[in-house]
C-alpha cells in the first residue's frame, strides 16, 4: 500500500511539473478565415504559422520558453473577428499574425490596441490598416494603392485605347483595391467605360456580363475575391467574352483555377514577387514540399509575420507588444521574404507588386514585373 502511495505521489509530482511546464509556454495566435469562403487563405496562413513554431520550438524557442499556438477562425467577418481579437486579448496572448480580409483586420486591430496585443497582418492590404495611428499595427505585405499603380501601369501600356471595366464586391477589400486601381487610371488619362458593383456571395453574374459584352469590354478589372472572380471569367467564357480578366492578391491561390476552370487560362493579378522563388525561402519550401504542401499564396507571409515578432522579441528581450514594436520599427528583420524594414506606420519599406498571369495547367507565374 504504502508503494502504492509512493507511486500516486511520483505519478502526481510528475503531472504537476508537466502542467508547470505547459503553464510556462509562451502562445501566440493565427487568426483569420478557417471557414468560409476564403478558407482556401486561412488553411495557407495556418500552414505558415505551425511551421513557423515548429522551426522556432526546434531553435530553443523564444526568450527560453516553447511556442504554442492558439488559431482563431474569424470567417472573414468583420463582428467575428472582432470577437476573435477581444478572446485573444483576454487570454493576454501578446502577438497575432492576423487577419486576412482587410474588413476583419481593421476592426480586430482597435480591440488589440486596447488589450496590448501586436499585429502584424500577412495579407490586410487595405491602407487604412495603418494610416489610423495605431501603436500595435504592421504587415508583411504592400498596399492597395501600391497595387493599383502597378495595375494601372500594365493597363496603360498594354490595353491603352481599349475599353476597360471595373468591377467590385462592396467589401472593404474589393471596393477599396477597385478605388484604387481606377485612382491610378484616371491619373494616367484612362477612364473606364463601365463601373458595376456586386455582393461578395453572388453566384450568378450573367447581367452583368451581358453589359460587358454590350460595351465590347477588353479588360474587366475586379477587386474582389477568388470565388466571385473564378465564377466571373467563366460566365464571361460561356457568354463568348474574350476579355482579360485582371485583379488584385485574392486571386493568389489554386481554388481560382477549381472555381474557374480552362476559363482561368490568361488572368492576370498583382502579387508581390513569388517568395517561393527566394533563395532566403528555399529550405522552408523544401520542407513544406516535403509535407506535401504547396506554400503558396500567403503562407509565407505568415511564417515571415511569426520571424519579425519572434527576432523583434528575443532583440527587445521581453514579450510586451509595445516594446516588441518599437524595436520592429527600429530594425531589420531576416525573413523567408528578405530583408525587412518597417516606417513609422508599420508599413514594409521594401516591396515590389508583379503581374502574375494563369497558366492552362491551373497554375500562377510571374509575367510581367512592375507593370511591364
Amino acid at each position: 500500500m504504502k508503494s502504492l502511495k509512493l507511486i500516486g505521489l511520483a505519478l502526481g509530482t510528475t503531472m504537476a511539473l508537466s502542467t508547470a511546464a505547459l503553464a510556462e509556454d509562451l502562445t501566440i495566435a493565427v487568426a483569420g478565415p478557417m471557414t468560409g469562403g476564403q478558407a482556401a487563405f486561412g488553411r495557407q496562413m495556418k500552414n505558415g504559422a505551425d511551421m513557423a513554431v515548429a522551426d522556432l520550438n526546434a531553435a530553443g524557442g523564444v526568450l527560453g520558453k516553447k511556442i504554442a499556438l492558439d488559431a482563431e477562425d474569424d470567417a472573414c467577418d468583420p463582428k467575428q473577428a472582432r470577437s476573435v481579437a477581444e478572446k485573444i486579448g483576454g487570454a493576454k496572448i501578446p502577438f497575432v499574425a492576423g487577419h486576412f480580409c482587410s474588413s476583419s483586420s481593421i476592426p480586430a486591430s482597435e480591440a488589440y490596441a486596447d488589450s496590448n496585443v501586436l499585429q502584424i497582418t500577412p495579407a490586410s492590404t487595405n491602407p487604412l490598416f495603418t494610416e489610423r495611428k495605431l501603436w500595435n499595427v504592421a504587415r508583411v505585405c504592400g498596399r492597395d494603392d501600391q497595387q493599383g499603380q502597378v495595375a494601372a501601369a500594365y493597363i496603360l501600356k498594354n490595353f491603352k485605347g481599349k475599353n476597360i471595366a471595373i468591377l467590385d464586391d462592396k467589401t472593404t477589400y474589393g471596393k477599396g483595391l477597385a478605388d484604387e486601381t481606377k485612382k491610378a487610371l484616371n491619373k494616367v488619362g484612362i477612364t473606364e467605360k463601365l463601373h458595376e458593383s456586386y455582393n461578395q456571395g453572388d453566384k450568378d453574374f450573367n447581367a452583368i456580363v451581358s453589359r460587358l459584352k454590350a460595351s465590347n469590354i477588353d479588360l474587366v478589372y475586379v477587386g474582389g475575391y477568388h470565388p466571385e472572380a473564378g465564377l466571373i471569367v467563366r460566365q464571361m467564357r460561356d457568354q463568348g467574352v474574350k476579355a482579360v480578366l485582371m485583379s488584385g492578391d485574392a486571386l493568389a491561390d489554386k481554388e481560382f483555377a477549381s472555381i474557374a476552370g480552362p476559363a482561368a487560362e490568361g488572368t492576370l493579378f498583382t502579387f508581390g514577387p513569388d517568395p517561393r522563388n527566394k533563395p532566403s525561402a528555399k529550405a522552408i519550401v523544401e520542407k513544406f514540399k516535403a509535407k506535401s504542401i504547396d506554400p503558396e499564396g500567403y503562407t509565407l507571409y505568415t511564417y515571415a509575420a511569426i520571424q519579425v515578432w519572434s527576432q523583434a522579441a528575443k532583440k527587445a528581450g521581453t514579450t510586451d507588444a509595445k516594446k516588441v514594436m518599437a524595436t520592429i520599427k527600429g530594425g531589420t528583420w531576416d525573413t523567408v521574404l528578405g530583408k525587412m524594414e518597417y516606417d513609422a506606420k508599420g508599413d514594409i519599406k521594401q516591396l515590389d507588386y508583379v503581374v502574375y498571369k494563369w497558366d492552362d495547367k491551373g497554375n500562377y507565374v510571374e509575367f510581367a514585373p512592375k507593370g511591364s
